[in-house]
């Protein structure tokens, strides 16, 4: 989300193999970014966001983290995302990607893994942006609660040129 039209590279170092790409990522994306958010690429095709699946060689890290009630996730996700920055519209397809999968467990084991993520898929974008927000969820049905320490999530404010990225995976 540019605060004008601007021309951007992205590229993306991953540790590990990308899966799928949508649209192919080749040497990296090279779009025209609005600051709607709509991408559109050398062809004049639209996009409303870059698309990368892959295999990682990520450990999972639930030392800290949550545990929701499956009943409960909804709620739980519209204030966690929103207090990490995601608008009403990212965190509507986020929360319609995983609440499927999340609701009708017990529970959920919920963390998020911030630079344990960051740096195993490095994102390089030109020109750089001003807020950077990357949210990666990782999380694992229960069919008890549990213990676990909280998680203290950032509070992000965007300013200026604004970088959106959300995802998941789940044991």
């Amino acid at each position: 989300y540019p605060t004008q039209k601007t021309d951007v590279f992205v590229n993306l170092k991953l540790d590990g193999e990308l899966t799928c790409t949508y649209p192919a990522i080749n040497d990296g994306w090279n779009v025209t970014a609005e600051p709607n958010g709509v991408l559109t690429d050398k062809n004049g095709r639209k996009y409303n966001y870059l698309f990368w699946e892959g295999k990682d060689y990520l450990e999972n890290n639930f030392s800290t983290g949550f545990c929701v009630a499956g009943k409960d996730t909804q709620k739980f996700l519209e204030e966690v995302l929103n207090k990490q920055g995601l608008s009403d519209q990212e965190a509507d397809d986020f929360i319609t990607y995983w609440l499927p999968k999340m609701e009708n467990n017990p529970y959920n084991i919920i963390s998020f893994q911030g630079k344990n993520f960051t740096d195993k898929a490095v994102l390089n974008v030109v020109p750089k942006p001003d807020t950077v927000i990357r949210i990666f969820m990782i999380w694992k049905p229960s069919n008890e609660k549990i213990e676990i320490p909280e998680q203290k999530l950032e509070t992000i404010q965007r300013k200026g040129f604004t970088l959106v990225e959300w995802g998941g995976s789940f044991e």
